[in-house]
């Protein structure tokens, strides 16, 4: 008995089904992933800090903004604990108080010091805004959202507030070699929390609307 003509072609079918198809139904799905993760991003005021940081989650944030507004604190929480940890390696000389005649001015050490408690006071907001995403209830009334996600506004905005208490507190200070570095890294973990706050926002506006 010849084989069918029909046999290649139903292999052939079924290979596709098997192997072929997935694939790109896979690429398709990460590319719309990362397309809504680009299109979020542009919504703040750092969107290329925002996506290189975030595009990682593509694949888990399934177009959903509540879990890209939490991923967003996630690496940013991650971002702080490292500069806290940097802070608390520095140690600096305890010198006199400067004073050039015109008032007391802080010491380099002083200055740091404040930093590291102002960083400190950050991630334990950001800890608290994270803890807030978790226990998120979105299938709660929309007032019940909306008090959960204030208290996570509230939580990311004092803690844009710390880190820029902490890099202003270095304007008096000159001559210190390792302060460029410090509102360097400062300034990186401030962009990616006001992203967060955006993202936060955005969430918000989504749901809301």
């Amino acid at each position: 008995m010849k084989p069918s003509l029909h046999q290649p072609l139903l292999f052939f079918f079924f290979f596709f089904l098997v192997t072929v198809l997935p694939l790109i139904l896979t690429v398709h799905s990460q590319s719309d992933d990362s397309d809504f993760i680009r299109t979020s991003c542009n919504t703040t005021l750092y969107p290329d800090v925002c996506f290189s940081s975030l595009s990682s989650f593509s694949s888990s944030v399934h177009n959903d903004p509540a879990l890209l507004a939490r991923a967003a604190i996630s690496v940013t929480l991650t971002k702080s604990v490292d500069l806290a940890s940097y802070l608390a390696n520095i140690t600096i000389p305890q010198p006199e108080s400067q004073d050039d005649g015109g008032g007391h001015h802080p010491t380099a050490a002083a200055v740091f010091h404040d930093c590291f408690d102002n960083v400190k006071d950050a991630v334990e907001e950001m800890r608290g805004s994270m803890k807030q995403m978790r226990e998120l209830v979105s299938t709660g009334s929309l007032e019940s959202f909306r008090f959960q996600m204030s208290n996570v506004q509230t939580w990311l905005s004092a803690a844009l507030t710390d880190e820029e208490t902490c890099t202003d507190g270095f304007k008096d200070i000159h001559d210190e070699p390792r302060k460029d570095e410090v509102c360097a890294r400062v300034d990186d973990v401030k962009k990616m929390t006001s992203n967060a706050l955006a993202l936060v926002n955005r969430c918000v506006d989504k749901a809301i609307h």
